[in-house]
Protein backbone atom coordinates (compact mmCIF):
# COMPACT_ATOMS: atom_id res chain seq x y z
CA UNK A 1 0.00 0.00 0.00
CA UNK A 2 2.82 2.44 0.86
CA UNK A 3 4.47 1.74 -2.50
CA UNK A 4 1.20 2.41 -4.33
CA UNK A 5 0.75 5.72 -2.52
CA UNK A 6 4.36 6.67 -3.27
CA UNK A 7 3.76 5.98 -6.97
CA UNK A 8 0.54 8.00 -6.94
CA UNK A 9 2.42 10.87 -5.28
CA UNK A 10 5.17 10.65 -7.91
CA UNK A 11 2.57 10.74 -10.70
CA UNK A 12 0.90 13.79 -9.17
CA UNK A 13 4.22 15.58 -8.73
CA UNK A 14 5.08 14.85 -12.35
CA UNK A 15 1.64 16.19 -13.39
CA UNK A 16 2.28 19.41 -11.47
CA UNK A 17 5.74 19.70 -13.01
CA UNK A 18 4.32 19.28 -16.51
CA UNK A 19 1.50 21.72 -15.79
CA UNK A 20 4.07 24.31 -14.75
CA UNK A 21 6.06 23.70 -17.91
CA UNK A 22 3.34 23.43 -20.57
CA UNK A 23 0.06 24.39 -18.88
CA UNK A 24 -2.70 22.38 -17.27
CA UNK A 25 -4.02 21.03 -20.54
CA UNK A 26 -0.74 20.99 -22.44
CA UNK A 27 0.48 17.52 -21.50
CA UNK A 28 -0.61 14.05 -22.50
CA UNK A 29 -0.88 10.91 -20.40
CA UNK A 30 1.96 9.49 -22.48
CA UNK A 31 4.20 12.41 -21.46
CA UNK A 32 3.13 12.05 -17.85
CA UNK A 33 3.81 8.33 -17.81
CA UNK A 34 7.24 8.91 -19.34
CA UNK A 35 8.09 11.31 -16.53
CA UNK A 36 7.58 8.58 -13.96
CA UNK A 37 9.19 5.81 -15.98
CA UNK A 38 6.11 3.90 -17.06
CA UNK A 39 3.92 3.47 -20.10
CA UNK A 40 0.64 5.36 -20.39
CA UNK A 41 -1.62 2.29 -19.84
CA UNK A 42 0.11 1.71 -16.49
CA UNK A 43 -1.22 5.05 -15.22
CA UNK A 44 -4.67 3.51 -15.17
CA UNK A 45 -3.57 1.29 -12.31
CA UNK A 46 -3.34 4.45 -10.21
CA UNK A 47 -5.85 6.85 -11.78
CA UNK A 48 -8.95 6.30 -13.92
CA UNK A 49 -7.76 8.87 -16.46
CA UNK A 50 -6.63 12.44 -16.85
CA UNK A 51 -9.75 13.79 -15.14
CA UNK A 52 -8.92 11.72 -12.06
CA UNK A 53 -5.41 13.18 -12.09
CA UNK A 54 -6.84 16.68 -12.27
CA UNK A 55 -9.18 15.77 -9.42
CA UNK A 56 -6.28 14.62 -7.24
CA UNK A 57 -4.34 17.77 -8.12
CA UNK A 58 -7.39 19.89 -7.25
CA UNK A 59 -7.84 18.06 -3.95
CA UNK A 60 -4.21 18.68 -2.99
CA UNK A 61 -4.38 22.35 -3.98
CA UNK A 62 -7.70 22.77 -2.22
CA UNK A 63 -6.23 21.37 1.01
CA UNK A 64 -3.30 23.79 0.68
CA UNK A 65 -5.75 26.65 0.19
CA UNK A 66 -7.73 25.64 3.26
CA UNK A 67 -4.53 25.58 5.32
CA UNK A 68 -3.61 29.07 4.06
CA UNK A 69 -7.06 30.44 4.91
CA UNK A 70 -7.01 28.83 8.35
CA UNK A 71 -3.64 30.43 8.98
CA UNK A 72 -4.85 33.84 7.87
CA UNK A 73 -8.09 33.71 9.83
CA UNK A 74 -6.74 31.91 12.87
CA UNK A 75 -5.28 34.95 14.59
CA UNK A 76 -6.97 36.85 17.37
CA UNK A 77 -7.59 39.99 15.35
CA UNK A 78 -10.53 42.01 16.64
CA UNK A 79 -10.19 44.94 14.25
CA UNK A 80 -12.12 44.15 11.04
CA UNK A 81 -9.81 46.24 8.87
CA UNK A 82 -6.70 44.37 10.05
CA UNK A 83 -8.41 40.99 9.81
CA UNK A 84 -9.67 41.58 6.27
CA UNK A 85 -6.32 42.93 5.12
CA UNK A 86 -4.59 39.84 6.52
CA UNK A 87 -7.10 37.56 4.79
CA UNK A 88 -6.79 39.35 1.45
CA UNK A 89 -2.99 39.35 1.64
CA UNK A 90 -3.07 35.62 2.41
CA UNK A 91 -5.25 34.95 -0.63
CA UNK A 92 -2.98 36.96 -2.93
CA UNK A 93 0.10 35.27 -1.44
CA UNK A 94 -1.50 31.90 -2.17
CA UNK A 95 -2.49 32.91 -5.72
CA UNK A 96 0.85 34.39 -6.69
CA UNK A 97 2.97 31.65 -5.10
CA UNK A 98 1.76 29.14 -7.71
CA UNK A 99 -0.24 30.60 -10.60
CA UNK A 100 -0.87 27.15 -12.14
CA UNK A 101 -2.44 25.91 -8.90
CA UNK A 102 -4.45 29.15 -8.73
CA UNK A 103 -5.63 28.58 -12.30
CA UNK A 104 -6.74 25.03 -11.51
CA UNK A 105 -8.58 26.02 -8.34
CA UNK A 106 -10.15 29.33 -9.32
CA UNK A 107 -10.30 29.76 -13.07
CA UNK A 108 -11.90 26.53 -14.32
CA UNK A 109 -9.74 26.47 -17.43
CA UNK A 110 -10.13 22.76 -18.19
CA UNK A 111 -13.07 22.48 -20.57
CA UNK A 112 -15.75 20.06 -19.43
CA UNK A 113 -14.03 19.14 -16.17
CA UNK A 114 -15.25 19.80 -12.64
CA UNK A 115 -13.75 18.60 -9.38
CA UNK A 116 -15.47 15.83 -7.46
CA UNK A 117 -17.36 16.66 -4.28
CA UNK A 118 -14.56 15.15 -2.19
CA UNK A 119 -11.87 17.20 -3.93
CA UNK A 120 -14.02 20.34 -3.60
CA UNK A 121 -14.85 19.84 0.09
CA UNK A 122 -11.81 21.75 1.45
CA UNK A 123 -12.71 24.72 -0.77
CA UNK A 124 -16.23 24.69 0.67
CA UNK A 125 -14.74 24.65 4.15
CA UNK A 126 -12.47 27.59 3.29
CA UNK A 127 -15.49 29.51 1.99
CA UNK A 128 -17.34 28.79 5.23
CA UNK A 129 -14.35 29.99 7.27
CA UNK A 130 -14.41 33.23 5.31
CA UNK A 131 -18.15 33.60 5.90
CA UNK A 132 -17.84 33.05 9.66
CA UNK A 133 -14.85 35.38 9.86
CA UNK A 134 -16.76 38.17 8.17
CA UNK A 135 -19.77 37.48 10.40
CA UNK A 136 -17.56 37.70 13.48
CA UNK A 137 -16.80 41.25 12.40
CA UNK A 138 -20.48 42.09 11.88
CA UNK A 139 -20.44 41.56 8.12
CA UNK A 140 -23.11 39.08 7.12
CA UNK A 141 -25.35 38.24 4.21
CA UNK A 142 -24.76 36.42 0.97
CA UNK A 143 -24.37 39.55 -1.14
CA UNK A 144 -21.71 40.98 1.15
CA UNK A 145 -19.81 37.70 1.08
CA UNK A 146 -20.16 37.58 -2.71
CA UNK A 147 -18.83 41.13 -2.96
CA UNK A 148 -15.90 40.24 -0.70
CA UNK A 149 -14.99 37.14 -2.71
CA UNK A 150 -15.26 39.11 -5.96
CA UNK A 151 -12.86 41.76 -4.64
CA UNK A 152 -10.37 39.24 -3.33
CA UNK A 153 -10.40 36.97 -6.36
CA UNK A 154 -10.50 39.92 -8.75
CA UNK A 155 -7.28 41.36 -7.35
CA UNK A 156 -5.68 37.92 -7.42
CA UNK A 157 -6.75 37.28 -11.03
CA UNK A 158 -5.40 40.67 -12.11
CA UNK A 159 -2.11 40.16 -10.28
CA UNK A 160 -1.52 36.67 -11.67
CA UNK A 161 -2.57 37.55 -15.22
CA UNK A 162 -1.18 41.04 -15.66
CA UNK A 163 1.76 41.51 -13.32
CA UNK A 164 3.24 38.12 -12.47
CA UNK A 165 6.10 38.56 -10.06
CA UNK A 166 5.10 42.17 -9.42
CA UNK A 167 2.92 43.96 -6.89
CA UNK A 168 0.62 46.21 -8.94
CA UNK A 169 -2.67 44.71 -7.67
CA UNK A 170 -1.19 43.39 -4.45
CA UNK A 171 -0.52 47.03 -3.52
CA UNK A 172 -4.26 47.74 -3.78
CA UNK A 173 -5.21 45.43 -0.89
CA UNK A 174 -5.50 48.16 1.75
CA UNK A 175 -7.56 50.36 -0.59
CA UNK A 176 -9.85 47.46 -1.54
CA UNK A 177 -10.49 46.62 2.12
CA UNK A 178 -11.20 50.29 2.89
CA UNK A 179 -13.68 50.52 0.00
CA UNK A 180 -15.37 47.28 1.05
CA UNK A 181 -15.70 48.33 4.70
CA UNK A 182 -16.91 51.77 3.71
CA UNK A 183 -19.62 50.21 1.58
CA UNK A 184 -20.81 47.50 3.93
CA UNK A 185 -20.69 49.87 6.88
CA UNK A 186 -23.31 52.08 5.19
CA UNK A 187 -25.74 49.31 4.31
CA UNK A 188 -28.31 48.35 6.93
CA UNK A 189 -29.75 45.34 5.10
CA UNK A 190 -27.11 42.57 4.93
CA UNK A 191 -28.57 41.27 1.67
CA UNK A 192 -28.80 44.63 -0.05
CA UNK A 193 -26.04 46.42 -1.88
CA UNK A 194 -26.68 50.01 -2.67
CA UNK A 195 -26.38 50.99 -6.33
Amino acid sequence: MARREATRAAILQAAWDLAHEVGLTGFSLRELAGRVGMRAPSLYEYFDGKDAIYDAMFAAGSREFLAAIRGALGGDVTDPRSALRAAMHAFLDFATSDPVRFQLLFQRSIAGWEPSADAYAPAVEAYELSRTSLAAHGISGRRRLDLWTALVSGLAHQQVANDPGGTRWYDLVDDAVDVFLSHVGTTTDPDAIRP
